[in-house]
């Protein structure tokens, strides 16, 4: 499985650079904006997140099931998708400057209406560039991918820093996301030109086979954006700004997930095409089974760390006025364990795109008629339960209809033993750290350095005594130890002198 390994690797390597400057936009903005401020912020970002994903209409990602099967002019899908979705921005933006105030309203923040249109200006110039590392992944083209990732984040993180570092008002931040997704969609338009050249000419009968594919999908995406961001928009609504700000500390999301996960999908999506397309069906079992078990040695050790570490984590990130978010932040880490599993990207491969928007309606009918009742109950607490518990649904409605498409029994569905035994390691690995971390009493940022050390070191061994890992594995954990204590011993020399 090196074919599957080595551009998830790379194509995850180009996220990963670019790791340090985007998780710490939300850090540095907790500091630079009072905690209303901070709340306001992150509303915007959220209706940002919620259009961008809804306003795709699903036909940049059907690019994955249409170039790898294209014989010939894979051009005209995606100028086709582009201008559909250059089309889809312009109603995002015409919608959300039209319903400005309401929104506000809505949101329990009369300050949010003057900005929303700048909001909408952002989706409609990075909706349009969404194509351009999709299309460099199903081109193969994976370095490339990878450094688009790398040099767009990092220059994403300049962009909305740097204006708030000079002139401390939301204004500036929304002005440098502008001008950042004006880069980027310049970029896209160059990189598609020279990719295709002349093929790139709209087909409207390619169009509707696209739209056929998209439309159910997208379904599913509406509903699932709406389920997946729907505890938020009720946290707001119930909550003011700054209560706001709290819940959405807690909601942190970890880049490194984001990082492997979707490059890994990615991957696994387009070599399960090309296998069915050749006629070798029963392979698509074996990079399913082999993907999972690669994101759960990252995922599962990943959740173990984060829960040692809360506490000192958000207080070390986002100072002491946000501990609150500490309960929630726990809850909200163990929901990357279910990331391991690619569900909708297997599901996807066979264009069981109904089955996935039935998945999400159940989960959103779910959360809708349970979340007052769990915010009445819990508060904070309730909004993130609720939405776990309707996670979990969802990956075993979605696990059901895979073990029917590959009419394999639920022993063999999952490899479940290698699951296992990863869990039991990242569990295990705990108990060392917290023995630590309790130990010791020095600061929570050499606290939390050394806990990290000590778990991963932990966990480390015992997936290398319990032989979890295959050679090729094995290799590359050894070749990473290696740099990383060389680079720590030179660290140290330049420390002493």
């Amino acid at each position: 499985m090196s074919s599957l390994v080595k551009p998830t690797l790379v194509l995850m390597s180009g996220r990963v650079l670019a790791f340090m400057a985007t998780f710490f936009i939300p850090v540095v903005l907790a500091r630079l904006f009072d905690q209303t401020e901070f709340g306001i912020y992150k509303q915007l970002f959220l209706i940002f997140a919620t259009f961008y994903v809804i306003g795709q209409f699903g036909i940049a990602e059907s690019l994955f099931y249409f170039l790898p099967q294209a014989s010939h002019e894979p051009g005209r899908y995606v100028l086709n998708s582009l201008l559909v979705l250059a089309a889809a921005g312009l109603a995002c933006l015409g919608l959300l400057t039209l319903t400005a105030s309401k929104i506000a309203q809505w949101m329990n923040t009369s300050a949010l209406a003057e900005y929303i249109p700048w909001i909408g200006v952002f989706i409609l110039l990075m909706i349009a560039s969404a194509v351009l590392e999709i299309v460099m992944t199903v081109r193969k083209r994976y370095l490339w991918a990878a450094s688009t990732y790398a040099v767009s984040d990092l220059l994403r993180a300049l962009l909305l820093v740097v204006p708030v570092l000079l002139f401390r008002r939301m204004e500036w931040l929304l002005l440098g996301a502008v001008v950042f997704a004006s880069v980027r969609l310049c970029a896209a338009l160059l990189y598609l030109r020279y990719e295709f050249g002349g093929e790139l000419r709209p087909d409207p009968a390619l169009l509707n086979k696209q739209l056929a594919y998209a439309f159910p999908y997208q379904m599913a995406v509406l509903v699932d954006v709406v389920q997946s961001n729907f505890h938020q928009y009720a946290v707001s609504y119930h909550f003011d700004a700054a209560t706001f700000a709290i819940y959405a500390v807690g909601c942190l999301q970890i880049p490194l997930v984001d990082f492997l996960f979707t490059p890994a999908s990615n991957v696994m999506m387009v070599r399960m095409s090309e296998e069915i397309r050749d006629g070798r069906s029963k392979a698509v079992l074996a990079i399913w089974h082999n993907t999972t078990r690669k994101l759960a040695l990252v995922f599962f050790p990943l959740v173990g760390v984060l829960l040692v570490a809360a506490s000192d984590l958000i207080v070390v990130l986002f100072t002491e006025s946000y501990r609150d978010s500490v309960p929630i932040f726990m809850i909200w880490t163990t929901l990357t364990l279910l990331a391991a599993l690619q569900t909708d990207g297997f599901l996807r491969v066979y264009a069981e795109t109904r089955f996935i928007l039935l998945q999400n309606a159940v989960r959103l009918l779910f959360i809708v008629a349970s979340i007052t009742w769990f915010i009445s109950t819990f508060q904070l607490l309730g909004a993130v339960l609720v939405t776990a518990i309707a996670a979990v649904i969802g990956k075993g409605l979605a696990l059901a209809r895979i073990k029917s498409l590959l009419q394999v029994g639920l022993s063999q569905l999952l490899p479940w033993r290698g699951l296992a035994g990863i869990f039991i390691a990242a569990a295990a690995a705990g108990l060392p750290a917290l023995m630590v971390e309790s130990a010791l009493d020095v600061a929570k940022l050499p606290l939390l350095v050394i806990t990290s050390v000590v778990y991963t070191a932990s966990y480390l061994i015992l997936v290398f005594r319990g032989n979890l890992l295959t050679e090729d594995e094995r290799r590359a954990c050894t070749a990473w130890v290696q740099r990383f204590t060389a680079g720590a011993t030179k660290a140290g020399a330049l420390l002493r002198s």
